[in-house]
C-alpha cells in the first residue's frame, strides 16, 4: 500500500476519491449537473477495483437500489444535485425507516424547480429538515473545500453505520467544480469492522430469519422505532456535531456561515479585522446535529449576529433558534445563483452599529 500523497482535484472527483477511501464499492447514481462527474468517474474507478457501478434509470430507481445494497451490508453511495435529491425523498425515508447506512451527496444548484446549475444553497430545508417523510432526518455535513469534499466523504460511512441511518454531504455547485490540492490517502481494503448481524447478506444458512423493513402495523413498534432514532440522533449531537471559528477573540460581530459562503466570509473577516472591526466568523460543518450551543455562548458577548447564505433565510432560522434574543440577528444573502464577495459582506459589516 503506497502511502499518503497529494493531488490536484476537481471536488466531484475528490468526493469520488473520499468515497473510494472510505470503503465504497457501490454506487447507483443518474446523471445530473452539476454532479455528473461524479457518476462518470465512479463508472470506471469503481471497475478497477472490483466494486458495482450502475447507472439507474432515474434518481428513484438509484436510491431504491441504494435501499437493496445498503440491506446487503455494503458501504454504497448515490449523489445527486436539488431536483434529483427531492426524487429521492421517498426513498430516503425508507432508509431511515429500516434503519440502513448509506451515503448521499447533494451537489446544490438553484431553484425551485429546474432552477440553473449554478452555486446555491437553496436545499438546507431539505436537507436538514427531514430528507423525507416522517420524524427521520439523514445526518448532514457542509464542507467548505475540495480536502473537506474528500475527507467528509470518505469518513461519511463509519458515521452512517454508527448510527444505521443515511448521512448527507451537502455541496454546492463551486465546491463540485473547483480544483484545489488534496491530501489522499491509499485505497483500503474494503472494510468489514462494523456490526453485519442485521444485514441480510451473509451467513444465510441456519441462521434466524432476519427481516428489514419500515412497515410497523403495530403502533407500539413504529412509537418505538421513533424513540430508538432520536435516541440515536441525541447520541450524534454529543458526538458528532462539528464547527469552526475563525477571526477576533474579543468580538463585537459574530458571522455565521457555512459551505461556499463560509469561504466567502473568511476574506471578509480577514479584511474587517485589518480595518479594527472586530469579527468572529463561526462555520458549522454538521448542520444536522447543528450546533447550537457555540453559538449561543457567542450570542451572549457580542452586540450583533450577522448570517451570510445563498438562501431566501433558511440557515438563518437554526441561528435564531440557537441565538434565542441573546443579541440582534440580520441576513446577507444572494440568490438565483449569484456568489457573494468578500468585498459585499465587508461593506456589511461596516455598517453594523456595534
Amino acid at each position: 500500500m503506497s502511502a499518503e500523497k497529494r493531488a490536484l482535484l476537481e471536488g466531484n472527483h475528490a468526493t469520488a476519491e473520499g468515497a473510494i477511501a472510505g470503503g465504497c464499492r457501490f454506487f447507483f447514481g443518474y446523471p445530473i449537473t452539476p454532479q455528473s462527474q461524479i457518476p462518470q468517474y465512479m463508472s470506471w474507478r469503481l471497475e478497477e477495483l472490483g466494486g458495482v457501478y450502475l447507472q439507474a434509470e432515474s434518481e428513484v430507481a438509484a436510491i431504491n437500489m441504494v435501499y437493496g445494497a445498503a440491506a446487503a451490508g455494503a458501504r454504497v453511495m448515490t449523489t445527486s444535485s436539488s431536483p434529483g435529491i427531492s426524487l429521492m425523498a421517498e426513498g430516503i425515508s425508507y432508509l431511515i425507516g429500516c434503519e440502513l447506512p448509506c451515503v448521499i451527496v447533494n451537489m446544490v444548484r438553484g431553484g425551485p424547480g429546474l432552477g440553473n446549475i449554478a452555486p446555491s444553497q437553496g436545499d438546507y430545508w431539505l436537507a436538514t429538515r427531514g430528507g423525507g417523510h416522517g420524524d427521520g432526518r439523514p445526518l448532514v455535513f457542509a464542507p467548505y473545500s475540495v480536502q473537506e469534499l474528500y475527507d467528509m466523504t470518505g469518513g461519511a460511512f463509519e458515521i452512517a453505520e454508527r448510527y444505521r441511518n443515511p448521512v448527507m454531504i451537502l455541496g454546492d455547485a463551486v465546491l463540485a467544480t473547483m480544483v484545489e490540492s488534496c491530501r489522499v490517502r491509499p485505497v483500503p481494503e474494503a472494510p468489514n469492522a462494523y456490526d453485519h448481524s442485521w444485514t441480510l447478506g451473509s451467513g444465510l444458512a441456519g441462521r434466524e430469519r432476519r427481516i428489514i423493513n419500515s412497515l410497523y402495523s403495530d403502533i407500539a413498534d413504529l412509537e418505538a422505532l421513533n424513540l430508538r432514532l432520536e435516541a440515536r440522533y441525541a447520541e450524534a449531537t454529543e458526538r458528532e456535531t462539528r464547527w469552526e471559528e475563525y477571526g477576533a477573540d474579543d468580538p463585537d460581530i459574530l458571522v455565521c456561515a457555512y459551505g461556499i459562503s463560509a469561504r466567502v466570509c473568511e476574506t471578509a473577516v480577514d479584511r474587517a479585522l485589518e480595518q479594527g472591526i472586530r469579527v468572529r466568523m463561526l462555520r458549522p460543518i454538521s448542520l444536522y446535529p447543528f450546533p447550537s450551543a457555540p453559538i449561543a455562548a457567542w450570542a451572549e458577548k457580542v452586540k450583533h449576529c450577522l448570517v451570510v447564505e445563498l438562501s431566501m433565510g433558511q440557515f438563518i432560522e437554526d441561528v435564531r433558534l440557537a441565538v434565542e434574543g441573546r443579541c440582534p440577528v440580520s441576513l446577507q444573502n444572494r440568490l438565483g445563483g449569484v456568489l457573494l464577495t468578500p468585498e459585499d459582506v465587508l461593506e456589511r459589516l461596516t455598517t453594523i452599529k456595534v
